[in-house]
């Protein structure tokens, strides 16, 4: 029980650190880690978005290069 509320939490935290890399990405927007005093949670917030920057890299690589994606033209 205790295990699956762990990795239902850890696989949350990746979701949500993904989808703030998507939005950076897409508008620009993102947290400004420099703001947080402490330099150990500074560190940590910043570990936390660089997780979801290669996680959104690895599934951006992987629609690139699969069949079942294309391209729509921005209107």
């Amino acid at each position: 029980m205790v295990l699956g509320r762990l990795f239902h939490y850890t696989l949350d935290a990746a979701l949500i650190s993904t989808v703030l890399a998507g939005v950076r990405r897409s508008s620009g927007f993102a947290l400004e880690t420099e703001k947080i005093s402490d330099p150990t949670l500074r560190s940590v917030a910043d570990r936390y978005l660089g997780v979801g920057e290669t996680i959104f890299d690895m599934i951006q690589g992987t629609a690139v290069n699969s069949e079942y994606f294309k391209r729509n033209s921005r209107r």
